[in-house]
């Protein structure tokens, strides 16, 4: 993505990951996770939701990794339905926090990755950890196609009025319970198709605003 990106390799709980780390300028302020839409339907850390996610936390001054999920591109193992994928990006957490001490951490998924992440934190607030966690953005959150946990009521919800794989009334059937807005992007589908550049901008006003 820039002149501070590198591809690494990590030896993760099924073999091989295939990582992209995606740094700022300066010193990191924190440190980003990203997870890709569904592998068995195409998804990998080259999706364009995925790289727009990392673009904007490297703007926000965050060190930012994401990786291939388990049987996609070089990342080794099968799809494991979202449980092995949940302990990979729980040791990326391991990883990068080693490699970054003290700094917060955000996560941040688009369509499958948003199950991924939401079962992370629920993770661990279960192990007792639940500042674990900076504060997250869901773009194309899966409500409705995989069991997603509640998740903190500051959580960024970014959906398209279009998206007929996850529909809207999915997202606010989830999201109601928990009182917690949903972000409609007029006109744009699932994969947000010519709408990008609002994700980046609402996510980085909203984080400015509210951090």
């Amino acid at each position: 993505m820039n002149k501070f990106s590198k591809r690494f390799t990590l030896d993760g709980p099924a073999g091989k990951m295939e990582c992209m780390l995606d740094l700022p300028e300066g010193a990191p302020r924190g440190i980003a996770l990203v997870a890709h839409p569904h592998p068995l339907y195409g998804g990998t850390m080259e999706n364009k939701v995925t790289q727009t996610l990392a673009r904007t936390f490297v703007t926000l001054g965050y060190a930012t990794a994401r990786f291939n999920f388990r049987g996609v591109g070089q990342s080794e193992g099968e799809h494991d339905r979202g449980h092995g994928e949940v302990d990979d990006m729980a040791f990326m957490m391991e990883h990068m926090l080693a490699q970054y001490p003290g700094l917060p951490v955000a996560l941040s998924g688009f369509s499958f990755g948003t199950f991924v992440q939401s079962q992370l934190h629920a993770r661990l607030v279960n192990e007792g950890k639940p500042d674990a966690i900076e504060r997250m953005v869901l773009v194309g959150t899966a409500a409705g196609k995989w069991p997603l946990p509640n998740v903190p009521e500051d959580t960024i919800l970014i959906h398209g009025e279009l998206d007929d794989t996850i529909t809207l009334q999915m997202v606010f059937d989830w999201a109601r319970p928990q009182e917690i807005p949903v972000i409609v992007i007029p006109g744009a589908d699932h994969f947000f198709h010519k709408r990008l550049n609002p994700i980046k901008n609402l996510v980085l006003q909203m984080w400015r605003r509210d951090n």
